[in-house]
């Protein structure tokens, strides 16, 4: 009776509050069918106050919850020094942008326009200002529970600890962050939570309609939006960047010109958007490293992403390495640049780790921070092993390293950023061969065997999003073209071209059906933004994952060899 965070998904809790508010706000009856089925599963499992924190935060903005159904997260964080358990510069990139804004509004506590008085008290089991158990142990550790308390002694505080000249100060510190990153049209951190919070917060804080700022938040915002003729949606984010990178590796896979019209000029498109004058947020952490780095969007500069880096780099040196050298070295100077101390790699910081930040009460999404990960770890080694860095070079070696030692019990490795452990075994399966690992090691033995045990009858691979929950993991569900693509591509990196389980993927990626435009029909969302909180659907995976792995196929046959050493 609610809804999921994915296709077929399990019921979630703030999925449905959500849903069911935003129905109810523009104007379904609330004892039609589907309202009262939603109402009737949303207080079956504890009610709207058990919705997340960011839930929460937008309830209290309509005033269906008081404010402190919300954690405390005063404007003031802006001006903690550095050394603080807490500091802007100890989260990750996308809890950065969306916090600041939010911290303005928490502040303020302005309420939504709401002109009809839409509430949603029904949702709730116990009457919101008498609910006490909002604010909960994310962790259910000691620290939790410590700051737990922290949370309801400042908030006891408030007035003295937060006098009108320091939240003034702390204010200015807030607009000014926004200001340097707003980003133009493609708005802060070009991701939608945080865009949206920004025109909340301007308008929050009285700007004028025609103020060029709020404009161009605004504007942002509208274009995320996709209108069809039967439906709508906003996107979270845009991926031209990874897309078209992704889309090079296919088209050179397949035989495409590497000097023709369509590869070349993707190519340049790409090197024309590399960010190399801009020190963004990950500075603090290497100062002095110059850029280097690609955006996931169109624009970006702030906040380059290593993987997408490393996607382009690979392409760029396969393609024509000549003809991108500038801009390869630039990247390879900034990707070396960006590894951990443990030897991965994080999605746009280097070590992101402070992991007690996960047990405040705020980050009970448990996607605060950034740390390295084994998919995005691998695309770095990849990319150095391809442009001729060896096991002889500290960085390549420390990288190997990490992935061993993250290696899961059954021999199959997380995927952070991909659906999920086929993703990230594909990824280092790949780098592992082109890093000229011996592939008959046993601990690589272990992941084809895992990615062996994995395919369905019908020759394919399936995960859904739920994997990502732990008593979950072993799942396999309905196969997808996206990810048998990945499996067997990992399974030819490791020298299984001829084994019977690629031979039955390919034949699975032969027969599955595809649209009128020529892409394979794929309806599960095989991307994830941040585990358990929400997922996403690219629609080109459908296009370049199936067409590289055949055409890798095709080209390992004609070639008779076991594998080629490509990065990817």
């Amino acid at each position: 009776g609610g809804w999921a965070l994915f296709h077929e998904g399990d019921f979630n809790i703030s999925a449905s509050v959500k849903a069911y508010y935003a129905l109810k706000l523009v104007g379904d009856d609330v004892d039609a069918p589907h309202m009262a089925r939603a109402r009737a599963a949303i207080l079956a499992n504890g009610g709207a106050a058990r919705s997340n924190v960011f839930t929460r935060f937008s309830l209290a903005l309509f005033g269906q919850v008081p404010w402190r159904a919300c954690p405390l997260m005063p404007v003031e964080v802006m001006l903690l020094p550095r050394w603080f358990p807490f500091h802007l510069d100890r989260v990750a990139y996308w809890s950065r942008v969306v916090i600041v804004p939010l911290l303005v509004l928490a502040s303020l506590r302005p309420q939504a326009r709401n002109p009809r008085g839409v509430g949603i008290a029904e949702l709730f089991t116990t009457p919101p200002e008498e609910e006490r158990d909002y604010i909960i142990n994310p962790t259910g550790s000691a620290l939790g529970a410590a700051f737990l308390v922290l949370d309801r002694v400042i908030k006891a505080l408030e007035g003295v600890l937060f006098p009108a000249w320091r939240r003034k100060r702390a204010l200015a510190a807030a607009l000014a962050f926004i200001k340097e990153r707003l980003n133009g049209e493609d708005g802060l951190g070009a991701i939608y939570p945080a865009m949206a919070n920004v025109v909340m917060a301007y308008t929050a804080l009285g700007y004028a309609q025609d103020d060029p700022d709020l404009v161009t938040a605004k504007r942002a915002v509208r274009n995320l939006l996709v209108r069809k003729r039967e439906f709508g949606y906003c996107q979270p984010c845009v991926s031209p960047v990874w897309d078209t990178g992704l889309a090079a590796h296919a088209l050179l896979e397949a035989g495409e010109a590497k000097d023709g019209k369509v590869l070349q000029g993707a190519l340049d498109w790409l090197a024309e958007r590399q960010i190399l004058d801009v020190e963004g947020d990950w500075a603090v952490q290497r100062p002095g490293l110059r850029p280097g780095g690609w955006a996931f969007q169109y624009r970006n500069d702030h906040y380059p992403d290593v993987d997408d880096t490393a996607v382009v780099a690979l392409a760029m040196d396969r393609a024509d390495g000549a003809r991108y050298r500038a801009a390869l070295d630039r990247a390879e100077e900034w990707i070396i640049g960006m590894q951990s101390r443990n030897g991965g790699w994080g999605a746009f910081d280097a070590d992101n780790t402070n992991y007690h930040l996960n047990h405040i009460p705020f980050a009970d999404h448990g996607a605060l921070l950034d740390p390295p990960t084994a998919d995005v770890s691998a695309r770095c080694l990849s990319m150095l092993a391809q442009m001729g860095h060896t096991t002889d070079d500290p960085v390549v070696q420390r990288a190997i390293d990490y992935l061993k030692a993250n290696q899961e019990e059954d021999g199959s490795w997380f995927g952070r950023w991909g659906t999920n452990y086929i993703y990230g075994t594909w990824s280092v399966l790949c780098a592992l061969n082109a890093a000229g690992e011996d592939m008959s090691q046993d601990y690589i033995k272990r992941a084809v065997k895992w990615l062996q045990l994995m395919q369905r009858h019908d020759g394919g691979w399936g995960e859904d999003g739920s994997t990502y929950r732990g008593e979950r993991r072993g799942e396999c569900k309905e196969s997808t073209p996206s990810q048998t693509a990945w499996a067997v591509l990992g399974l030819m990196a490791a020298g299984e071209v001829e084994s019977p389980e690629v031979e039955r993927g390919i034949a699975y990626l032969a027969r599955a059906p595809r649209g009128s435009d020529g892409r394979w029909v794929e309806p599960w969302y095989t991307a994830v933004g941040f585990p358990n909180v929400f997922y996403l659907k690219y629609h080109g995976y459908a296009a370049y994952f199936p067409l590289w792995a055949l055409a890798r196929y095709r080209n390992l046959k004609r070639s008779n060899t076991k594998t080629i050493q490509h990065g990817m």
